[in-house]
């Protein structure tokens, strides 16, 4: 969905462009560059955008359901790890970027979305996308979220990134983590509590062309991905009138479930072991919130996690 209005967004400033209106397009180049880092400053989020009722049929028409575990306190500020990424990442995008799901459960607390600097970089498309409270992903950004002296403030991170999108067919329990602890870094950094997230049902949306490891195609979308910064996954769905094919996600249900938060002691200078030692423990979390979670989501018992 982002993607298409992604393209209607860059289309519609091309057309200002060779048109007779390239001065609003020359007009809107200034104020893009004047307004260049805004993405890694917190953004603009507009509470009428989140607020359109489009995103309650959105959210209804899977449907997406937010899932409470613990109290956040919001005199703290949390980076919340969300797990898996999937393809269309809609539990992160209904339960974050729309309102009001999460401010109902955890008033006091303002989450931000972050995701790949690319798209601030696309005409118009950028605003809307900030306006929904999405933010860079770069460490600048992350940095401004949790520095709120204040707490209430809350980054949520697709920990696995584009990447983990090529594992996305349903049933894969795979996740690409081991090598991520640039959030366990920033975490630290900033005494930012750690929450993991997991949305089951997210790879459920899309069955996508079979592209295992060290096949042809997985290595074509890896090196894309490597040259571009977001991956390509080849999936399908159904259509509007028929469940055969199409690009309209399955209506699966998603329940994300927000666990409990590991506290978090600021430290400024943190070295690689104590990096480690939280990301164990986090990943020692995320794997018991899914483990006491999966039997109520259809997830067999003998099936588990795989960490890669």
């Amino acid at each position: 969905f982002l993607s298409l209005v992604a393209e209607f967004c860059c289309g519609f400033f091309v057309i200002l462009i060779l048109g007779n209106f390239w001065f609003l397009a020359v007009l809107y180049l200034l104020w893009l560059y004047l307004d260049w880092r805004t993405p890694c400053a917190g953004g603009r989020r507009s509470h009428w955008v989140r607020s359109w009722t489009v995103w309650k049929y959105f959210r209804e028409y899977f449907p997406i359901h937010l899932i409470k575990t613990s109290e956040l306190n919001p005199n703290h500020n949390y980076l919340l790890g969300f797990h898996p990424h999937g393809v269309l990442v809609a539990g992160a995008f209904g339960n974050f970027c729309t309102d009001p799901p999460f401010k109902n459960l955890f008033p006091g607390l303002t989450p931000y979305l972050h995701i790949t600097p690319i798209w601030f970089g696309c005409p118009f498309f950028r605003e809307y996308i900030m306006s929904a409270g999405m933010v860079s992903a770069s460490k600048e950004s992350v940095s401004h979220v949790l520095s709120n002296k204040g707490g209430g403030h809350a980054s949520v991170i697709v920990i696995g990134g584009a990447e983990e999108s090529l594992n996305a067919h349903p049933g894969s329990l795979t996740l690409n983590i081991l090598k991520r602890k640039g959030f366990i870094k920033m975490a630290l950094k900033h005494g930012a509590h750690l929450v993991p997230v997991f949305s089951f049902g997210e790879n459920e949306l899309f069955k996508q062309v079979a592209n295992p490891k060290g096949s042809r195609l997985r290595n074509v979308q890896e090196k894309l991905q490597k040259i571009m910064g977001f991956a390509l996954p080849l999936f399908h769905a159904r259509g509007i009138f028929q469940y055969s094919f199409g690009l309209i996600p399955y209506r699966q249900p998603i329940h994300t479930v927000v666990g409990s938060p590991i506290p978090v002691k600021q430290n400024l200078n943190p070295t690689t072991e104590e990096i480690d030692q939280l990301h164990a423990l986090y990943l020692q979390k995320l794997k018991k919130l899914f483990e006491e979670h999966k039997g109520n989501y259809g997830i067999p018992a003998h099936k588990s996690l795989i960490f890669e």
